[in-house]
């Protein structure tokens, strides 16, 4: 029997995500089971934004089918979170979001009016003038570095620049292994949430020319607030386990921000839309005509004259 569209939880009242690795999953009923030497799990997918798929993890057809009918998103990604390797997606939706965010995208006025207000977004205060983009820019930086100082001076964690290779992952120290697992982490959960709203991960605005260019772009509103003192409180808590302790970090202040809340608001603000969230199952679509659009699943041969 077809899930109602309506029962299903809102991106908003979700989990924000699932890590699992080492285990073997499969369908239960309408859901899905965790099988580990430690026994057996039950998943909650329906309430679930985001599972993370890492090493070691075999997934049957019938556990993915009930992942996607239940619109989670499943994300196949390496040891420690530092690769998106792929990514599930869950029911089909209305394309009215991307259509608005292309449309937005693709013009150039509009494309600055989105960008700027990314910026703006992230401060609340700004008294009212006109700044460039050249300008926002530059408070956005000062605005990151502050807030590696502020981390560091908190937790007494030595900090002296973002430094990282993406080729050498050891190479790093541990604050900037830290940084790159809580970003990794973050950019998934976003990632989750993008494509559930309807939207594309690729049509960005501050940043271009990769497929997850608007993921970045939305990721970037959160940083200061979840990733950078999660990744400087995980290496002050000293624990072996570095890139778990960032998890546990991070999820916990996903929970404490109401991240898959304010990811929807924050994109309707920005765009300058309303009902963001896009629940509605379509069960025709429209058909273009010059312009405008008329209902489709119908014959129109009716009218047709000679």
């Amino acid at each position: 029997m077809k899930k109602d569209f309506h029962e299903l939880p809102k991106l908003r009242d979700s989990i924000s995500y699932i890590y699992v690795e080492h285990a073997i999953i499969e369908r239960s009923d309408s859901s899905i089971m965790l099988i580990q030497k430690s026994g057996r799990t039950p998943i909650p997918i329906a309430s679930t934004t985001c599972l993370l798929l890492g090493p070691g993890t075999s997934i049957t057809h019938a556990a993915i089918r009930a992942i996607c009918e239940n619109g989670c998103m499943a994300v196949w990604c390496g040891e420690r979170m530092e690769h998106f390797y792929a990514s599930g997606m869950g029911e089909t939706r209305s394309s009215k979001n991307l259509m608005r965010q292309a449309e937005l995208c693709m013009d150039q006025e509009k494309h600055l009016m989105v960008a700027r207000r990314m910026y703006e977004r992230r401060f609340p205060r700004l008294p009212e003038r006109e700044y460039t983009l050249q300008q926002l820019r530059g408070m956005e930086g000062i605005r990151v570095r502050e807030a590696y100082k502020l981390s560091s001076r908190r937790t007494g964690v030595i900090w002296k620049a973002r430094d990282y290779k993406h080729t050498d992952w050891d190479a790093s120290d541990p604050i900037n292994r830290a940084l790159s697992a809580g970003n990794a982490l973050l950019y998934n959960v976003c990632h989750a949430a993008v494509v559930s709203l309807g939207y594309s991960p690729a049509l960005g605005f501050v940043h271009t020319g990769k497929m997850l260019s608007f993921v970045y772009d939305i990721a970037d509103l959160y940083k200061a607030d979840v990733t950078i003192p999660a990744a400087f409180d995980a290496v002050k808590s000293g624990e072996t386990d570095l890139e778990r302790a960032v998890r546990m970090n991070c999820r916990a202040r996903f929970e404490t921000i109401k991240l898959l809340k304010r990811i929807p608001e924050d994109i309707e603000w920005i765009f300058q839309q309303s009902d963001s969230e896009q629940r509605e199952e379509m069960s025709v679509g429209a058909i273009w005509n010059e312009g405008k659009e008329i209902r489709g699943g119908k014959n129109y041969a009716v009218e047709v004259r000679e």
